[in-house]
Order: structure tokens, then C-alpha cells, then sequence
């Protein structure tokens, strides 16, 4: 299993950037990828951006050339730069991980962060 811990959100402008940590402990390497989901208060959890032990990425077609989703394999480790932020893109970040052990797929989650963009 893995414990997740996300840092570095905050509150920015519009226009502004935000650099998203996630540091996962305990079993890393059985985790298979690794990625960010968003949350709004009244609406559903979203999927951001994912990248797989293959270095594939995913991205929410609205968030495709302002955010970067980075990985260290070794540590455990994964960021989602956002750049040109926008007042849509307030919300919780969670960080998530696919732990897979003996073919079971196992999702964990984060806390999360908040990230607060005002226009």
C-alpha cells in the first residue's frame, strides 16, 4: 500500500502559476501510474492529467498546453505544473495512485489541495 500527500496549492490571479507536488510513501514500486483529479464544491470529481510507468499522459482536453504532469519514478513523486491559470480551474487537487500487487488494481488517494484562482 501507499500513503499519498499533496503540497503547493494556494491562491493565485488569474494568469498566475502553481506548481502541484505529490509525494507517495510505503509500497511505490508496485504503483503502475500516477495522476491528479479536481474536485469543485456541487460538482464531480474530474480527471486532470495521469502519467503511466511508461511515461504516457493523459490530459483534460481544457487543461492541454497550460499544465505539465512530470513523474520520478524512483521517489514516488508527482507534479503538475499549472500555468495561465483561470478562475474555472478552482478546486480541490487530489492526488492519485494505481497500486497494483498479485494483478489487483488498488486505488489510493490523497488529502488534497486547494487551489483558488480569482479573476
Amino acid at each position: 500500500q501507499v500513503e499519498l500527500v499533496e503540497s503547493g496549492g494556494g491562491r493565485v490571479q488569474a494568469g498566475g502559476s502553481l506548481r502541484l507536488s505529490c509525494v507517495a510513501s510505503g509500497s511505490i514500486f508496485h504503483i503502475n501510474s500516477m495522476g491528479w483529479y479536481r474536485q469543485a464544491p456541487g460538482k464531480q470529481r474530474e480527471l486532470v492529467a495521469t502519467v503511466n510507468n511508461g511515461g504516457s499522459t493523459t490530459y483534460k482536453d481544457s487543461v492541454k498546453g497550460r499544465f505539465t504532469i512530470s513523474r520520478e519514478y524512483t521517489k514516488g513523486t508527482t507534479y503538475l505544473r499549472m500555468n495561465n491559470l483561470e478562475p474555472e480551474d478552482t478546486a480541490a487537487y487530489l492526488c492519485h495512485a494505481e497500486w497494483v500487487a498479485r494483478g489487483v488494481s488498488y486505488d489510493f488517494w490523497g488529502q488534497g489541495t486547494q487551489v483558488t484562482v480569482s479573476s
